[in-house]
């Protein structure tokens, strides 16, 4: 089977197409020919981070992915051979990310699809949507689960709706009943937030924004999804409601922030940071449940007419994939292992 491996930390370059005999799934897991994997800053940050050592001799990157179960260990009741699933974390302390043919993962972290969803949908899914739905549960009133109603009377503000996060944070919402505002840099992202979802679509940079958001949000906002914390403390708290929410899930444009701290304080501000690396089991697999909920909704859709445009590479290029991301490609960047998407 074919592989993208690297043995050194470095840029792209590093990234090697070899072939290699297929792994055989142990105890609790299975195997998954991938149909597409799904590329995301994490993946190139690892690869090219020269401050932390290799993990493993040889590594396959990139945590997300979708493809079909080809082979099923020992203890693993829920997954058949034949089932289509959406991959996460694939590559988290292992050394067999998704840019491979076939790759072998703990069957926690391959989900059975809902009918009808495709492999674009699928691989779009794992970090990015993981992580929105962290960051609208950490309120401190609550809801910890999301499902239609669950924000209903919330008020949620995604700090660049266009990325990747921001896309599925506004859709999530949405489906679960906020009024969501967001934010972004352009004519272009302000065309795919709306066409994700948002009600409100802010630009920035603007000395008035705080002014312009509680003009539409006058009692404030409950929830924030934060990637840019060191640029955007200050507005968080000027807008926030009291008992309101600050989740930050990235260090866009710096890694220090600054907060005032008596608005802080008088509104009982929370600030959460968040990382899936991390972040525990029971909140990994309550976002599964809910995000396959939203899925058998059809709530997270993508393509550009859904606000998240696809770009697609072919695995021998998975090179250019991971560039494309580091370079802030507007969307989300797949790469095709398998030609048959069906």
């Amino acid at each position: 089977m074919r592989a993208i491996v690297y043995t050194g930390k470095g840029d792209s370059e590093t990234l090697t197409l070899i072939e290699r005999e297929a792994g055989q799934p142990g105890t609790g897991e299975v195997r998954i020919r991938i149909h597409a994997s799904g590329v995301n800053p994490t993946d190139w940050k690892a690869r090219a981070s020269s401050g932390t050592p290799m993990p493993f001799d040889q590594i396959v990157p990139n945590q997300d992915g979708a493809g079909v179960v080809d082979a099923v260990g020992d203890d693993v009741g829920d997954l058949q051979v034949g089932d289509r699933v959406w991959v996460y974390l694939a590559a988290h302390e292992r050394p067999t990310g998704t840019a491979q043919d076939v790759t072998v993962v703990p069957a926690a972290r391959a989900v059975r699809l809902p009918d009808g969803v495709g492999f674009d949908v699928a691989a779009s899914l794992g970090v990015p949507a993981m992580t929105a739905h962290r960051a609208l549960t950490v309120h401190e009133y609550g809801p910890s689960r999301l499902s239609p109603g669950a924000l209903a009377d919330r008020t949620v503000l995604v700090q660049g709706g266009a990325g990747a996060v921001g896309h599925a944070a506004i859709q999530l919402a949405v489906w679960a009943g906020a009024r969501v505002l967001t934010t972004v840099s352009s004519d272009e992202k302000e065309e795919l937030a709306r066409a994700a979802g948002a009600h409100h679509v802010f630009r920035y940079p603007d000395d008035r924004l705080a002014e312009r958001i509680l003009e539409v949000a006058p009692s404030g906002i409950d929830h924030v999804v934060e990637v840019s914390p060191a640029m955007n403390a200050a507005l968080d708290v000027a807008v926030l409601a009291n008992h309101g929410s600050i989740a930050f899930y990235a260090n866009d444009k710096g890694d220090t922030i600054t907060v005032p701290i008596i608005t802080s304080f008088a509104k009982n501000a929370r600030w959460q940071g968040l990382l899936l690396y991390t972040v525990g089991e029971e909140a990994l697999a309550t976002a599964v449940e809910d995000i396959t909920a939203a899925l058998e909704d059809d709530a997270l859709p993508v393509g550009a007419a859904a606000g998240l445009p696809l770009t697609w590479f072919p695995l021998e290029e998975t090179a250019a994939a991971h560039d494309a991301v580091q370079q802030g490609t507007i969307g989300k960047v797949l790469i095709r292992v398998t030609e048959d998407d069906a």
